[in-house]
């Protein structure tokens, strides 16, 4: 019998090659929401996090929620511990929450995932992102004993997640960088942020669970202490990073979802079309070998736009028609 979806995605993320090339196309995981964690999108107006932070959507973003400009709640790194104030969850029914979800899913044919751990973007959601910067390099130890304090309210709803929830996999999600440059060096990445991820890394670790890493930009730099807390995935793997290198690098230890660079002339609806199918072949042929390669390629515009339902039907051609099956073709 095929794999499922699931089973494959799994496979790949072991570091073995997957039996077809896992896509979009055919998803391979259900993911859980959480209210108590920032909001992903905020498609319907102002979100306030149990934090209170309020966030908002746009359709310039495809709705993907940001901090209210201007709204932020905290003014001095050194006042924390007046304003931030972990939430009391002690008559949360944890069970029924997740079970609303996990009812639905089709956990036969799909991979439950969950996320958290985004200390840096905490932190920009409570300051702004200057302010935010600026406390990490004048005020240290603040930030870290911030950090230490959230964390205590993150994990637990970790461990929720994993008690109830049972995720297989588990995304840590913090945008660490812009698309030329981190937003703070390596060194203080290690310093500050990495012992936060690498605690919900170790509760994952113990309980069998899977990690991907969110990191939007040209992170490539923390791409060994990803791996040192037993990071198996990264999304979505921009191209401002030097993804062929990687690529032969940690083939085998780290999978890349993404590679495409939907920003750019390739990922827009005037693209040719002879264009477009010369960039997925080389796209293929480049990422696939040795497996550990998720295919993202992807239009940017409405899906209702004839010219970006005509680029998406050449790329899910492509997709079936030479891609998926490459690991038997090749």
């Amino acid at each position: 019998m095929p794999l499922t979806p699931k089973e494959n995605y799994l496979m790949m993320l072991r570091g073995e090659i997957p039996e077809y090339m896992p896509s979009y196309f055919e998803p391979a995981f259900e993911m859980i929401t959480e209210e108590m964690l920032a909001p992903v999108f905020a498609p319907d107006g102002p979100v306030k996090t149990v934090y209170g932070v309020e966030y908002v959507g746009s359709k310039d973003v495809s709705n993907g929620a940001l901090p209210a400009p201007g709204k932020f709640i905290l003014k001095d790194i050194r006042e924390w511990r007046d304003v931030i104030k972990n939430p009391d969850t002690s008559g949360r029914d944890w069970e029924g929450y997740y079970k609303k979800q996990t009812d639905r899913f089709d956990r036969a044919n799909k991979a439950v995932t969950c996320h958290g751990g985004d200390y840096f973007l905490t932190l920009v959601s409570f300051m702004g992102f200057t302010e935010a910067l600026i406390a990490m390099y004048e005020e240290p130890e603040e930030v870290y004993a911030l950090f230490d304090y959230i964390s205590e309210f993150y994990c637990e709803v970790m461990r929720q997640q994993v008690r109830w929830a049972k995720p297989e996999v588990y995304t840590i999600m913090d945008d660490d960088s812009a698309k030329l440059a981190p937003f703070f060096s390596l060194d203080m990445y290690r310093r500050l942020i990495k012992p936060f991820h690498k605690k919900h890394a170790d509760i994952a670790l113990e309980n069998g669970i899977l990690l991907d890493r969110h990191d939007c930009g040209r992170s490539e730099q923390f791409i060994d202490d990803w791996l040192e807390i037993g990071i198996r995935s990264w999304n979505p793997a921009q191209t401002t990073n030097d993804l062929k290198t990687i690529k032969k690098k940690y083939t085998g230890r780290l999978a890349l979802n993404g590679c495409w660079d939907n920003t750019g002339p390739l990922g827009s609806p005037h693209v040719e079309d002879d264009v477009l199918k010369d960039a997925l072949a080389e796209y293929v042929d480049t990422f696939a070998p040795g497996g550990g390669f998720v295919f993202s390629a992807r239009i940017d515009g409405p899906p209702d736009d004839p010219l970006v339902s005509h680029k998406m039907e050449i790329i899910k051609s492509f997709f079936y028609d030479y891609a998926r099956d490459y690991y038997k073709t090749h």
